[in-house]
């Protein structure tokens, strides 16, 4: 996780993920997200390897809502090239009260530009 000069959080999460390193990572991402007073993240899932689902759940309903009263805008979510993968990602949205903040892309690129708009 890197802060970036966009004033924006850059998390890249990386191989197989279990519950408990979804959990602690994204605990990390809300401390990362307090600290520096940013509202937006990219959230890398492109080196996400396998399924999390036993997580999504808590992701959703839990530490999503919680992102955003500390000041989540704007969530950009790039899917790994895992189908498993993109499944734990729909399951997590689909948990969250907030979907409209979140947005999903197959790349960083489009991500980026999204986190850029002003919308």
């Amino acid at each position: 996780m890197e802060y970036d000069p966009n004033h924006w959080l850059y998390v890249d999460w990386l191989g197989y993920q279990t519950e408990k390193s979804i959990m602690e990572g994204c605990e990390k991402i809300l401390e990362a997200l307090t600290f520096y007073k940013v509202s937006k993240v990219l959230n890398d899932n492109t080196r996400i390897v396998g399924i999390w689902t036993p997580a999504a759940e808590w992701v959703g309903a839990n530490w999503l809502p919680r992102m955003e009263a500390s000041g989540l805008k704007k969530f950009a979510w790039v899917y790994s090239p895992s189908r498993l993968s993109q499944v734990s990602t729909d399951e997590a949205i689909k948990n969250a009260p907030l979907p409209s903040l979140i947005q999903t892309f197959y790349n960083i690129t489009d991500a980026w530009k999204w986190l850029l708009s002003e919308d």
